[in-house]
């Protein structure tokens, strides 16, 4: 991880994708505090809704949360041919973007899998969290940037071919039930990886599936990027983003493929993919053509523009580490409220500091890339 000391110039860029970004991140600092949790322990009916939300599926379904690491990876695929044209722009030769796009998903595979390490206590390789599989989305949609944008999408449709008869013929007893938790592909997979009769609920293969999403974000990347009028431009992704949400809804409909976030189905990459899109497409068109966001988008940019850090701050126990600290002083004040609201309380005070954290970094100008 490489610090980097000067001012994040944004003048030139979509804001939108900035916006994005940092959105993501902050929801999932939110996440790491601990706050979305509580609410789901709330006795009030919209709270716990809302908490529900924001908690994975338990299996056959979606919840808005679902679509938090879609839109990571699909995000990064979108920020690929702004980072590639700012590299040219300064002189790197193919050559030089090629070995930093090899450096960097060597670095997204290390801290991936030493996060899995920091927490089990011994060597895992799995490519369950999100910087282990974008090491892999990463650089496939990296050296695909330049290809066409039909082959583009036919590979990543190949993709989610290849691995749905891959878990529908899978021929093995007792991992032949494609949409069966624990009996498929994906769990045969995990326990071969982890050396247990019985691994975890979240596929390692879901890389496979999941590179679809880095793709189509370089797809979109490069229409922002492109003389194609801002209407044509609209038109165009939210035409993409109901094409993918008819597909991926029309297959859970009909029985033939269910929308399960944990083995990330074709049904749900569809659904999540369309979703991501039609989101990215709202934050185009509120930001960067209505410009009404311009007096808040900077909340969720500063939390871009440090996105690796944070997320590395929280999953080693920075916002633990908060917690301990923050907890005694809400209790000093909240503790006759009771315990519900005290813990509600530190979690939003927890949020708020991992927020302070990518603040405090960005006026001091300083931004940690890989």
């Amino acid at each position: 991880m490489k610090r980097e000391s000067g001012s994040l110039d944004i003048s030139n860029r979509i804001k939108s994708i900035d916006f994005f970004r940092g959105l993501t991140m902050f929801m999932l600092a939110g996440e790491a505090s601990s706050l979305f949790s509580y609410l789901r322990q709330s006795n009030n009916g919209f709270l716990y809704f809302l908490g529900n939300q924001l908690e994975h599926h338990e299996w056959h379904g979606l919840h808005f949360w679902d679509l938090i690491q879609p839109f990571f990876m699909f995000i990064v695929g979108v920020s690929i041919p702004f980072a590639v044209a700012k590299r040219i722009k300064k002189g790197d030769s193919q050559s030089t973007i090629l070995q930093h796009a090899l450096k960097r998903s060597f670095l997204l595979l290390f801290f991936g899998w030493a996060l899995y390490f920091i927490a089990a206590g011994t060597l895992v390789f799995r490519f369950q969290n999100v910087l282990a599989q974008l090491s892999i989305t990463y650089l496939v949609a990296f050296l695909m940037r330049d290809k066409t944008v039909q082959f583009q999408i036919l590979f990543s449709l190949m993709l989610l071919l290849f691995i749905d008869l891959a878990y529908r013929f899978f021929p093995l007893e007792g991992f032949n039930h494609p949409w069966v938790n624990f009996e498929n592909l994906g769990a045969w997979v995990n326990n071969k990886i982890e050396g247990v009769e019985k691994a975890s609920t979240w596929a390692t293969l879901n890389v496979v599936s999941t590179t679809a999403h880095t793709i189509w974000g370089v797809v979109c990347g490069k229409l922002l990027m492109s003389d194609t009028n801002t209407h044509d431009k609209i038109k165009k992704l939210l035409m993409a983003s109901i094409f993918c949400l008819i597909v991926g809804y029309a297959l859970d409909f009909f029985e033939i493929t269910p929308i399960i976030k944990k083995i990330a189905t074709v049904s749900f990459v569809f659904v999540s993919g369309g979703w991501t899109v039609f989101s990215l497409v709202l934050c185009y068109y509120l930001i960067d053509v209505k410009k009404l966001l311009n007096k808040i988008d900077w909340f969720f940019i500063i939390v871009g523009s440090n996105s690796i850090f944070i997320y590395l701050i929280f999953s080693i126990g920075g916002n633990k580490l908060l917690t301990k600290i923050a907890k005694p002083f809400v209790q000093l004040f909240f503790d006759w409220t009771g315990p519900w609201y005290v813990n509600t309380f530190t979690a939003l005070v927890v949020w708020v500091g991992m927020w302070y954290l990518c603040y405090w970094l960005y006026t001091k100008k300083i931004f940690f890339k890989i």
